[in-house]
């Protein structure tokens, strides 16, 4: 039987650019501990052509949980940022307030 992953990946070679499938598949890589893989696939969410808000969010958390605040603190603006443009502002709440919870940045 096949696992979510490879489902994930099967539907993908279908339906390359959906995001929703690429979404669940970097949930997915995070959930099996492949974690550079998941923020790769975050990151091509991110900077696509229309950028995935959710991505923005679960890349931050993902970096929350490895420590790297920096980049954490990173995504998170420019996730606010871009869920403000696509008047997301339930996201946009979500990512402040895990922006507001990292250390300030070193001066």
């Amino acid at each position: 039987m096949a696992s979510r992953r490879e489902k994930l990946e099967g539907m993908l070679q279908s339906s390359p650019d959906d995001q929703l499938l690429r979404y669940m598949l970097a949930m997915e890589l995070d959930r099996e501990g492949q974690c550079e893989e998941s923020l790769q696939q975050f990151q091509n969410l991110m900077t696509a052509t229309s950028p995935y808000v959710p991505a923005f969010l679960m890349a931050g958390q993902l970096l929350m949980r490895l420590n790297r605040t920096t980049d954490a603190r990173q995504v998170f603006q420019t996730g606010i940022r871009q869920a403000e443009l696509q008047q997301n502002s339930h996201a946009a709440g979500e990512m402040a307030g895990f922006l507001a919870t990292l250390t300030p940045a070193s001066a």
